[in-house]
């Protein structure tokens, strides 16, 4: 009788611990939008760079901002749906990443408050790498559900 007793308790405990997520698959235009976001944010901003007047080194800056941007925004949506799912995430990855983007939108803020162009083209840098850190979060997202969704099926 106790050994049932502690199957039924470790059962519980395990069902507890352990969140099944079920997301709903995201539907084919939803998807197609976060990808036509995703590269219109990108692509905007990249064509944006090639044609400023800023020095290559400058360029350079303003590139590698929005690629540790992205990487960092991806990372952030990462651990707070793992965190949701009960999958276990360390407190030290989840500030980093929360860190890390913070930092380059105020890396970008900082670069565009002191640079040399007129406010509508720091106004058309800010807007096309806010479309193209929130559409990759998305991205990111519906990728991760399409998995889990298909999973469910097999």
């Amino acid at each position: 009788m106790n050994n049932l007793t502690e199957e039924t308790t470790t059962l519980v405990v395990e069902k507890k611990t352990k969140k099944k997520f079920n997301p709903a698959k995201p539907t084919p235009v939803y998807v197609g939008a976060a990808w036509a976001a995703l590269g219109i944010g990108l692509i905007s901003y990249c064509i944006g760079l090639w044609n400023a007047t800023m020095a290559l080194n400058e360029k350079g800056y303003y590139f590698t901002i929005i690629l540790f941007g992205l990487f960092s925004a991806i990372s952030v949506q990462k651990n707070v749906r793992d965190k949701a799912e009960g999958i276990p995430v360390t407190d030290i990855y989840y500030g980093i990443s929360w860190f890390t983007t913070i930092a380059s939108i105020t890396l970008l803020v900082i670069g565009l408050r002191h640079a040399d162009l007129e406010l509508s083209e720091k106004g058309f840098y800010a807007m096309a790498f806010t479309l193209a850190l929130f559409s990759s979060i998305t991205v990111q997202k519906n990728t991760r559900d399409i998995k889990a969704f298909s999973e469910e099926e097999d």
